[in-house]
């Protein structure tokens, strides 16, 4: 379905969503550290979840159904990364995409992280940098009348600045009364092309970095994705509200 302009009930518990969800990943920021595996994270989630009354709108998502709350991507992972036996090394870039259904609504947001806090290469706590900076670019532009291409340069501006590679085949969405709705928000685009939104539609706008090509594949696994050349990638993700002449982090982790 096409997103649609929410209503102010719907607003709210979308609000409580964004606050459960921000303040989850916050808590797996905290608790991550080198030696644990990608599925000790998840479950973690997965009890904060239960704990706070909401749903996982990712457990069982697609064809096949998605088997965790949350997807765990480390290193050449971009995104969709199956939580299991993984151990997480010291300077991986682990990222963290988590969706949360309150009252119906749901919000998305990711983000990525150095584990424990030092990167191997300097580059890698650069490109952590930028790509966040990227999606604040793309949050920045957001105003009544906004397209879809508007929202794609500004996140290309940042991350051609640095020579990073944008994975086109992977794009932000509306998001809401679904986990994934249209209009497609891609990390790249011209100004002034693409649909119109409108104030009180709700996105997720997510730029995927990486340290060489665009090109992706899928893993054995059915889901997770992969950069074809083995660079490495980051990922970060906010849930939006549209407002009149700016927009609302749904998803702010303070």
């Amino acid at each position: 379905m096409y997103t649609r302009v929410k209503t102010q009930s719907e607003q709210q518990a979308m609000r409580d969503s964004g606050r459960m969800l921000a303040d989850t990943l916050n808590l797996l920021k905290r608790e991550l550290e080198p030696g644990m595996t990608t599925k000790q994270l998840a479950d973690m989630a997965a009890k904060e979840l239960k704990a706070l009354g909401a749903e996982a709108p990712f457990l069982g998502y697609g064809n096949p159904g998605f088997p965790d709350v949350i997807c765990i991507s480390v290193n050449e992972q971009v995104v969709h990364g199956v939580p299991g036996a993984r151990v997480i090394e010291s300077g991986d870039i682990v990222s963290l995409d988590f969706g949360v259904r309150y009252k119906g609504m749901t919000t998305d947001s990711a983000l990525s992280v150095i584990a424990g806090g030092k990167p191997k290469q300097q580059r890698h706590a650069e490109l952590v940098e930028f790509t966040e900076k990227a999606m604040l670019a793309g949050v920045a532009v957001l105003q009544e009348g906004v397209r879809t291409g508007d929202i794609g340069a500004a996140v290309q501006i940042v991350l051609d600045r640095k020579r990073y590679g944008i994975v086109r085949d992977l794009v932000g969405h509306g998001v809401g009364h679904h986990l994934h709705e249209d209009p497609n928000i891609p990390n790249y685009g011209r100004p002034g092309s693409g649909p119109e939104l409108h104030a009180g539609m709700t996105i997720a706008i997510e730029p995927m970095a990486t340290l060489g090509g665009e090109a992706v594949y899928v893993g054995d696994d059915d889901w997770t994705i992969l950069t074809r050349d083995g660079s490495w990638a980051a990922h970060f993700e906010h849930t939006v509200l549209i407002t009149e002449d700016g927009a609302e982090i749904l998803t702010d982790r303070g």
